[in-house]
């Protein structure tokens, strides 16, 4: 993309990678978008600004190309000078040719995929082919993988963060870009066509510059709701059941013997009105009203499709015999038209919406859109919604309807089985410290322990055990409590209230931040209890929802083990687990755990954690699944996903898996339909080997699979520990050297999410959420939690054990061990996407000059060592060596994010200096989202 006059839109000298032929079409979308947006800002902010943008493109061209200092310099000096207008003008210009620029690529990964479908091409990696060919290969019986699936849990869950810096009104111009994007590429345009495509791409383009990137206002938690039920309406409720129809087809012709109708095994999640850790506006209203409108959602959706089956099903029964619980059906309809009365499956289906109708009153106080025919009763439930679909499927497929039966109402069918009336569980999260203090009050107004707090960890579990053996409850009505105990008690009770209204499905898991010991998971079995969500039948405490520890720093995940051990050794816990068919499940934190010990440290103890969890569980006889808490960026846990999953070591799937989509990568992930379902897909296939095969079997030589790399894991863990903590955590001034050289305070400000960047008043790095810690590294270009250490860690190890032979056995690692080639292959593109000119220039932004050389120069020549150990262990000659789609990616958009950089700067010591016009923090605020979506996994 330029933004230059006339035809030749995309540059031919600086920034163009070499492109095959079948990347053609991509460089002409680049182009083609380069030009509209160009031409945008020229009509709308005129020749003179249009001139502006190009000249400070060209400058940061030749600063990112050739490191030259007089381009840096006429570049400072060209911004300096800019008028406020303008700067702002050249940030918006910037940002949304990245936006563009993402369609486009997302585009082509779409044409290149249909291009392999239709040429017939091998089934590539996550593709559920390509899986299903791998265990076959590999002497998976069918009987084991349908075991597999029967007893799977695959759920990617939603949550809401503050690096999700889309607007809907941004995405919803954007998706009709890709939509005439789309129709010129599957279809040859005759040319009135082709001109009203590019009609509709300009004035798509133009609606785009004039429609406000940035919200006025914060985020209210129910504004994010509906931002992740949007999803749901454009990707989900088309895909999932695609998914399950795809899956079952491929069985269905490898094994035609067995019957391949799959249990809802896929279901997806949310955070988003349930969880509380350090978010105080997520209360028992909100969780209320998140209920209601996802509820609210899955019925219109299922209205909408029950009103079009009505219209594609007209079978007229003078035609086509029907079975008697259809016509049973039919007689119950509401619908007396004399037109319809030989067409049973359109009555019933009438008298199915009007149920429906019926419901989303009684459930959600929903009006629909279209009213029914009539009176009917309610559904008590998805059951009975499922069980007249099944009548009409049955009498389809008994009287030559099969095919009738398999498209719009199967999936229908799939829906109603995985959506409910509720749409998608809401998890209920809490930091461990406010369950503690919740506890404390209960049990000293109850007058059963007076300084709970003062207790040791032992007398504690002695206590809560004790609590947890008696049916006797703490809480009273008459007792007056603090507003923190009245706020979390009344969760619960909503919960409690909820599940009775929309069932158990739709509230079933509680997650416990900060979990550091055995009585945290204690402490909410007690409050569960209080709210009739821990009961007891016949003398046997059960639990109606999954209590779920969240170990998140090095020292937590260190002690996972030891900890669930000592719980499941505990009489009452163990019977509380197997209330919950002796699953337990797990959540582990990827952010905090970076943010605490670096990423190498931060990997390796999650890789231990997940080991020692699994044989934990596996001698208590309990199955483990566990919930990964990923973030998009490397540093808090990102990366393709299914290089993460056949990561994992050996048993610690089973078949179940639950992982977090955070920030912008929902919006990368599955805006768009088509990549929305490949991403789903990748889950699936990913889970089912990780499963049913040992990624690790090739691990070493020596016969001890992964195990013999351990110590050397271990010991390089140690080293970059040292080198990280030391510099984060040991060095003096360097929280003033990072609050001064990134935008953490404009993050902060920024009304991109309902929760608070800290969950302290507090400057620590220690009480800075993980989310912004990351994200303001990137948006410096310095990406440091996903890297630094590393280079320390192999070049003092090396000089321990001798380079040669070091080196070699490095590179074996990386060659046959999935876990170390996965952590190399995350560094490689962060590593890749830094950039130290760049980030010298927010270096420039630290007042203290001493400070600033010395702080910035240990990071450059740690960047230098780490660059250098991670080429030496993958045999590459240059960074994404063996990537060369990521590699095209950065070539393509770098030239147009770098100016964003620079102009940040500009406006970031425009705005310390005082200068707090609105625009100067506009401007600042824009060119944060053109980073994020230039860099797409920042936060």
């Amino acid at each position: 993309m330029t933004f230059s006059v006339g035809h030749s839109a995309y540059p031919a000298h600086d920034s163009v990678p070499d492109l095959s032929s079948k990347d053609k079409p991509l460089r002409d979308d680049i182009r083609l978008l380069g030009r509209l947006i160009g031409d945008t800002v020229r009509d709308q902010e005129g020749a003179e600004t249009f001139a502006v943008v190009e000249e400070v493109r060209q400058l940061a061209v030749r600063f990112a190309r050739d490191a030259d200092q007089e381009a840096r310099q006429q570049l400072e000096a060209r911004l300096d000078s800019l008028p406020r207008d303008t700067m702002i003008s050249v940030v918006r210009a910037f940002t949304y040719f990245l936006h563009l620029a993402n369609i486009a690529e997302d585009q082509h990964h779409i044409r290149r995929r249909r291009a392999h479908d239709i040429a017939g091409s091998k089934a590539r990696e996550g593709d559920l082919a390509h899986t299903l060919d791998r265990l076959a290969a590999e002497g998976v019986a069918p009987e084991t993988l349908a075991d597999c699936l029967a007893n799977a849990l695959v759920s990617p869950v939603l949550t809401a963060h503050p690096t999700e810096v889309q607007r809907k009104s941004i995405l919803r111009s954007e998706r009709a870009i890709a939509r005439h994007l789309d129709a010129r590429d599957r279809t040859k345009l005759t040319p009135e066509e082709e001109a009203e495509n590019d009609e509709a791409l300009a004035t798509a383009v133009l609606t785009l510059w004039r429609t406000r990137m940035l919200r006025p206002q914060r985020l209210r938690v129910i504004d994010e709701v509906k931002n992740g039920i949007a999803f749901y309406d454009d990707t989900f409720f088309a895909e999932v059941p695609r998914l399950y129809g795809r899956l079952e087809d491929l069985l269905q012709a490898r094994y035609p013997e067995q019957d391949w109708n799959l249990p809802a095994f896929f279901r997806l999640g949310s955070w988003i009105g349930g969880d509380r850790d350090g978010n105080p506006f997520v209360t028992a209203d909100i969780l209320r009203w998140a209920l209601r409108l996802q509820s609210s959602a899955a019925l219109e959706h299922y209205l909408d499709e029950v009103h079009t089956l009505g219209g594609e099903l007209p079978l007229s029964e003078m035609l086509v015999p029907v079975s008697e619980p259809l016509r049973a059906l039919a007689a119950h309809s509401p619908d007396a038209s004399p037109h319809r009365q030989d067409e049973p499956y359109r009555r019933a289906l009438i008298g199915i919406y009007a149920r429906l109708a019926a419901t989303s009153r009684a459930l959600d106080h929903h009006e629909p859109v279209r009213h029914e025919k009539g009176e009917a009763p309610a559904y008590a439930s998805p059951a009975e919604f499922e069980a007249d679909l099944a009548v009409l499927a049955e009498s389809l497929n008994s009287h030559g309807g099969a095919r009738l039966a398999k498209g719009r109402l199967k999936r229908l069918q799939r829906a109603v089985q995985v959506f409910g009336f509720h749409l998608a569980p809401i998890d209920l999260r809490q930091n461990s410290d406010v369950h503690e203090r919740t506890v404390a009050e209960l049990l000293a107004l109850a007058g059963r322990c007076e300084d709970y707090s003062s207790l040791t960890e032992d007398e504690r579990i002695v206590l809560l055990a004790s609590e947890l053996e008696s049916p006797r409850l703490l809480h009273s009505p008459y007792l007056n409590y603090g507003d923190e105990t009245r706020g979390e008690l009344a969760i619960f009770f909503a919960a409690r209230e909820l599940r009775e209204r929309y069932g158990d499905a739709a509230l079933p898991n509680c997650i416990i931040s900060k979990t550091d010991g055995a009585s945290d998971l204690l402490e909410l079995a007690l409050l569960l209890k209080e709210a009739g969500l821990l009961t007891f039948e016949q003398g046997e405490p059960s639990l109606a929802v999954n209590i779920i520890p969240l170990f998140e720093t090095i020292g937590d995940l260190q002690a996972s083990g030891p900890t669930m051990a000592r719980l499941l050794d505990l009489p009452v816990y163990r019977r509380l687990v197997a209330s919950r068919q002796d699953t337990q499940e797990v959540m582990l934190g990827y952010s905090d755990s970076n943010k605490d010990g670096g990423f190498l440290t931060s990997g390796w103890e999650l890789y231990k954690a997940e080991t020692a969890l699994t044989a934990v569980t596996a001698a208590h006889g309990v199955r483990l699944r566990l919930f990964h808490g990923r973030g998009g960026s490397v540093g808090r846990g990102g990366g393709p996903s299914y290089q993460a999953i056949l990561a994992q070591p050996k048993g610690a799937v089973q078949g179940q898996i639950r992982i977090t989509e955070q920030g912008e990568v929902i919006g990368a992930k599955y805006a768009n339909p088509e990549i929305g379902r490949r991403n789903l897909e990748i889950l699936v296939a990913a889970t089912l080997e990780a499963s049913l095969l040992d990624p690790e079997k090739e691990a070493s030589s020596d016969g001890n699979g992964a195990q013999a790399y351990y110590p050397i894991m271990e010991r390089l863990s140690d080293l970059a520990f040292g080198a990280y903590r030391n510099l984060v955590y040991e060095t003096p001034g360097f929280v003033q050297y990072f609050r001064e050289s990134t935008p953490i305070a404009e993050i902060a400000d920024l009304n991109i999410g309902s929760r608070p960047a800290s969950r302290k008043a507090s400057d620590r790095i220690e009480d800075l959420r993980a989310i912004p810690w990351v994200f303001s590294w990137s948006q410096c270009r310095l990406m440091l939690p996903g890297w630094y250490g590393f280079g320390s860690a192999v070049e003092q190890w090396l000089t321990e054990v001798g380079e040669p032979a070091g080196i070699a056995r490095l590179q074996a690692m990386y060659r046959t061990w999935p876990f170390f080639r996965a952590l190399l292959s995350n560094m490689d593109m962060v590593l890749a996407k830094t950039d130290l000119g760049i980030a010298s220039r927010y270096a420039g932004l630290v007042a203290d000059a001493a400070l600033r050389e010395q702080v910035f120069g240990r990071i450059v020549a740690e960047w230098q060592r780490t660059q250098r150990a991670l080429l030496a262990i993958a045999g590459q000659s240059e960074l994404l060596a063996d990537n060369p789609l990521l590699k095209r990616s950065i070539r393509n958009r770098f030239p147009y994010m770098d100016p964003l950089n620079h102009v940040q700067v500009e406006l970031l010591r425009r705005h310390r200096a005082g200068e707090t016009d609105e625009r100067v923090r506009r401007g600042i605020h824009i060119s944060i989202n053109g980073i994020a979506a230039g860099l797409r996994n920042s936060g």
